[in-house]
């Protein structure tokens, strides 16, 4: 969104130029004609600057988005895998004793 507006203000910026060059001319000097066109220049290259750091920060907030959804997978499998244990190891029914509970180990491993 930032980076529309700051594309829209870099058009309006080219747009006020051109007619700065077209309508101006007969009204100012082309002395002062050509101080507004580098100072337009000059926030054109400001805006630009501002798009590239935009660009550069979003890069990096995506770059972090991706490491997130790797661990969260990561930790959704483990938590998979936690549960199944944990419905595996339950008593079925009868109290569990130690010979059923070694049985369930040697199972699982």
């Amino acid at each position: 969104e930032l980076e529309n507006q700051l594309a829209t203000k870099s058009k309006t910026l080219d747009e006020l130029k051109q007619n700065l060059a077209s309508n101006g001319s007969a009204e100012q000097t082309p002395e002062a004609q050509s101080l507004r066109i580098a100072e337009l220049c000059e926030m054109k290259d400001s805006i630009v600057n501002q798009v590239a750091q935009l660009k550069a920060s979003m890069e990096s907030i995506l770059e972090q988005w991706r490491a997130y959804d790797e661990i969260y997978a990561e930790v959704s499998l483990m938590t998979t895998r936690y549960l199944y244990c944990i419905d595996q190891c339950k008593p079925s029914g009868e109290e569990a004793s130690l010979e059923a509970l070694k049985k369930q180990v040697k199972t699982l491993q």
